[in-house]
């Protein structure tokens, strides 16, 4: 009886709506952690301005990460892909390194591999591109 009095009292869209903010809180706080991140990474920001973003960001919590995404969003953007790409060669060079391959052994069994016919031409040009960089 209590079971049937709760789902007709919050209906269906209510459901829907509490889920939305729910989601939006968590989006929230993730945006919050990605600014704080950002803040801490930049070297180009020195110890006071970064202490005033900080303040700024707690204080005045939506107008200071709408306005910190306004001013620093690209550098933001440019940094994160700095990081991908030195995490990125940072693993191939690890994976190398644990392989016991070397650049010029992987151009070998390219080489082969386009010879003997199992890879095209365009195909060993972009790998041996990737084995270079």
């Amino acid at each position: 009886m209590a079971l049937a009095a709760a789902s007709t009292s919050y209906p269906l869209l209510n459901i829907f709506w509490t889920m939305l903010e729910f989601f939006l809180w968590v989006v929230w706080i993730w945006l919050l952690i990605l600014v704080f991140v950002d803040i801490f990474r930049s070297h180009d920001l020195s110890g006071w301005a970064k202490a005033l973003w900080v303040l700024f960001v707690v204080i005045i919590p939506f107008l200071g990460v709408l306005v910190y995404l306004i001013a620093r969003g690209s550098e933001m953007h440019e940094r994160a892909a700095r990081q991908a790409q030195r995490q990125n060669q940072e693993f191939r060079d690890y994976v190398q390194q644990s392989a016991g391959t070397s650049s010029a052994d992987q151009l070998a069994k390219l080489a082969d591999l386009r010879d003997r016919g199992v890879i095209t031409a365009a195909e060993f040009e972009r790998e041996k591109a990737k084995v270079l960089t």
